[in-house]
């Protein structure tokens, strides 16, 4: 097993000339990318950073994010992906988890840092600083050292980091590979934050392929659907109000999308007359598939027979040497179901994470090796794999899991909130919408507006409460736990 870095290292030797990705109106070549990663590997070797280093990155999309991710992974550090769109207080969390020892952003990162974590060195992706000339190289090539740290939703309601080596998402590269049939000949576009696992497993997948791809700063309809038609792209990916866009855009049929071999529908549920609108009306097939943050890659349509592809299910698990593994168990013995039987759908994979940090997080997310999604659901006798809820409840607003007890601590912070209770409701094109029952204090008042808006400036856009229903208790087990689930059916009764 190649490490990350010296699998695009190989493509920069044999395939230097072939252009790697576009931005703007911008191309690199494998070779322009190696040698922009060897100057990004001198310049955080010369700010301090070690070998094992972990380096926070938080930035937009942009060219200067690929060279310094490959630059930090054959110095040998671990990159820490933390979202842009985060606050101050989510970093400064975040910074806690990992304990960086450096930090690369751009400015509007850099600006978010400086509030969060003062005293961390942080360097800027868009003027490297002068090299100096005393620089030891050494290049990391140990696979079962960690590669990536993206963050995940934890027990306690706060983010957790998950650990992937060079080997898990090596494996898990293989996995995408062979579940999007995807070889040297292909085009793909990437608009998805790279803090998430898809954008990050794409920009690996494309280089270990050799597909060429484009990344977009930011996601505009329009705009993708214009690349489709002009740059021929082969295959594209989109989640639910990406989907939800494309079905109700008044002049679809004006693009030509027909390059498309399909397009991949991931991180939410398919909506089946959603689906069947966009292949009505342009004739482009879709292709669900399912995976997480701990196990990027687990299930998929089989690619290569098109005939066999289904909007009601994730798929079948991952073929190969090695392959995945799936299994439906009942969540508080263990015990393995039968097919039909719905349980919690647990995965054995070579491409599982590492773990969790903190470390305590870790046990509780395995049992007996298999890695325990969290995830509700069932298999049919031929290995069909349907996902009908979660155990867990997170709330997956565009497809980012967002954690109820997060939301909850910060309305808690109101003084005037004596108690309040988090959940989700199907949203066609949020995936989920995030929905707050709120018990007031007596003789206090406080508007939906007001709680609302607290949660938006210490939050992440994505954790917006989109409504607050106002309760006189919030149902609860003697233990003490919120009957989520039990507000959730009250708020979807008529």
């Amino acid at each position: 097993m190649m490490t990350l870095s010296e699998v695009l290292r190989g493509r920069a030797e044999r395939d230097g000339d072939r252009i790697m990705f576009d931005f703007g109106e911008r191309s690199y070549t494998y070779r322009e990318v190696q040698a922009r990663a060897d100057t990004w590997q001198l310049i955080l070797s010369d700010a301090g950073a070690q070998p094992d280093a972990r380096i926070v990155f938080l930035s937009a999309n942009r060219p200067e994010f690929v060279f310094a991710l490959y630059g930090a992974l054959q110095l040998g550090a671990a990159v820490v992906l933390c979202s842009p769109a985060w606050k101050a207080g989510e970093i400064a969390h975040a910074c806690d988890v990992v304990t960086p020892q450096l930090a690369v952003a751009d400015a509007a990162g850099r600006a978010t840092l400086t509030e969060a974590a003062p005293e961390l060195v942080t360097l800027a992706l868009e003027d490297p600083p002068i090299l100096s000339q005393s620089i030891t190289l050494w290049q990391g090539s140990d696979p079962d050292a960690d590669a990536v740290l993206v963050f995940s939703s934890g027990t306690t309601g706060f983010p957790k980091a998950v650990r992937h080596t060079h080997r898990s998402m090596g494996h898990g590269v293989e996995h995408w590979i062979t579940a999007l049939g995807l070889t040297d000949t292909d085009r793909f576009q990437i608009a998805t934050p790279p803090v998430h696992i898809l954008g990050l497993l794409n920009i690996f997948t494309a280089v270990a392929a050799g597909a060429r791809f484009r990344l977009h700063a930011r996601f505009d309809l329009d705009a993708s659907l214009r690349t489709v038609q002009d740059e021929h792209l082969t295959l594209d990916q989109a989640v639910a109000p990406i989907a939800l866009g494309m079905a109700n855009h008044p002049r679809l049929e004006e693009f030509d999308l027909s390059s498309l071999r399909y397009v991949m529908w991931g991180a939410t549920p398919v909506a089946p007359e959603v689906a069947e609108t966009v292949t009505r009306r342009v004739g482009v097939r879709w292709l669900p598939a399912y995976g997480t943050s701990e196990v990027p890659v687990i299930a998929c349509n089989p690619v290569q027979e098109p005939d066999r592809w289904r909007l009601d299910t994730v798929g079948l698990a991952i073929p190969g040497s090695p392959g995945v593994q799936v299994r439906i168990v009942d969540p508080e013995r263990g015990e393995v179901l039968p097919a039909g039987e719905e349980g919690e759908i647990e995965v054995l994979s070579a491409s599982r994470m590492a773990g969790y940090l903190p470390e305590a997080e870790t046990a509780a997310s395995f049992r007996d090796g298999w890695y325990r999604t969290g995830d509700i659901g069932w298999l049919e006798p031929e290995g069909w794999l349907h996902i009908t809820d979660r155990l867990k409840e997170m709330v997956k607003v565009r497809g980012f899991q967002v954690a109820p007890a997060e939301i909850e601590a910060v309305l808690h912070g109101d003084p005037r909130v004596r108690d309040c209770a988090v959940f989700g409701v199907p949203d066609p094109e949020l995936g989920e919408a995030i929905i707050a029952a709120v018990v007031v204090v007596d003789g206090e008042t406080v508007t939906a507006e007001e709680l609302q808006e607290s949660v938006a400036s210490q939050l992440a856009g994505y954790k917006r409460v989109r409504h607050v229903q106002f309760v006189d208790e919030i149902p609860r087990l003697p233990s003490g736990k919120a009957l989520r689930r039990t507000l959730k059916e009250q708020w979807l009764t008529p």
